[in-house]
């Protein structure tokens, strides 16, 4: 399949899953069904995104000759993917990459979201049934000639043992801060609220900690925070709040809350689900700096940044980790001369 077949067909894929096609929707309903965090609303928003950024033909036209990808794979290879499952689809750029520069993929879904992708599979191989041989779904990844897996940072240490010997992608957790001048719009704090609490903050491209001026007033960021107090109506968030609540109130910790999320003063750039983070900074030249080099950090929002309500959104562009995925695979992955 030459490179403009594989645009169209995934043009294609993107029309579909903006479609009200029963199968889909049914796909949908089972994958929410499955999964208490994929609420109808997260799926629709996670797939809407995948479709109108990434799939159409302008898009990928644009991406595949910015990266130069032949218009024909002579010599494809096998690359097997492991894929993380805390928000709906979250592994679909990695495989896009795979299919994108005529390689084949082995993939090992993660439980958690084994329903979307594997519907989309199917429809491409009803579409084009000789992608039924080059896109598989296994348990376990044998005979690949690069991996590119995505977990924790346990995780990543036996993906590292494991696949060494092999050219690799291997990703570890990350997080994404926010950075506040202290004079932000009622709209702009309306998308950092977007950031912080899609997926019920589960993404690595959820805001998770905030840099603030010392003089900082967080009460318009609470009452616009409230938008989002219906997440209490999910018991597997509101557990994790009334926990979280609890150990602070226990522990005499100072906290600050609108009911439905708390913002605790902290260092650590991860946050439990139901809290944010935040610290006091006086340099914002230091502090680029900083978050420039930090390794635990995937995006910054702010001015000057990736714009509020953006960090969920990402374009063809914005690898995870930073690392081209489409360089390494059509380029780098061949010229990888594994050891014995």
């Amino acid at each position: 399949m030459k490179l403009q077949d594989r645009i169209s067909l995934l043009a294609r894929l993107g029309s579909y899953m903006q479609s009200q096609e029963p199968d889909w929707l049914a796909a949908q309903e089972r994958a929410s069904r499955e999964n208490g965090w994929f609420i109808p609303s997260f799926l629709s928003t996670a797939i809407d995104s995948i479709a109108k950024n990434w799939l159409t033909e302008e898009a990928l036209t644009g991406w595949t000759a910015t990266a130069q990808v032949p218009s024909e794979q002579t010599n494809p290879q096998l690359v097997g993917l492991v894929m993380a499952g805390n928000i709906p689809l979250v592994g679909f750029h990695d495989w896009l990459c795979v299919f994108i520069t005529g390689n084949s993929a082995q993939i090992k879904l993660s439980s958690k979201d084994k329903i979307l992708f594997a519907h989309l599979l199917n429809k491409l191989s009803e579409w084009a049934p000789s992608l039924s041989i080059t896109h598989q779904l296994a348990e376990r990844l044998i005979g690949c000639n690069a991996y590119i897996a995505t977990g924790s940072n346990n995780s990543s240490r036996y993906f590292n043992y494991y696949f060494s010997r092999y050219p690799h992608i291997i990703r570890k957790h990350k997080t994404t801060v926010g950075v506040l001048q202290g004079n932000e719009t009622v709209e702009e704090l309306e998308q950092l609220a977007m950031d912080v609490h899609l997926y019920f903050g589960l993404g690595c491209r959820n805001v998770t900690k905030l840099y603030l001026p010392s003089d900082f007033n967080f009460i318009p960021l609470l009452e616009v925070f409230k938008k989002y107090n219906w997440l209490s109506d999910f018991h597997k968030y509101k557990n994790n709040y009334d926990y979280n609540l609890a150990l602070y109130i226990l522990n005499k910790q100072f906290y600050m809350t609108n009911g439905s999320i708390l913002l605790v003063e902290e260092k650590n750039c991860f946050a439990p689900v139901s809290q944010l983070n935040y610290a006091f900074v006086e340099n914002a030249e230091t502090l680029a700096l900083e978050l420039k080099a930090h390794p635990d950090v995937q995006a910054v929002v702010g001015r000057g940044y990736l714009p509020f309500g953006q960090s969920q959104h990402p374009s063809l562009l914005d690898y995870a980790d930073g690392v081209n995925t489409l360089a390494f695979l059509n380029k780098k992955m061949l010229n990888w001369h594994p050891t014995r």
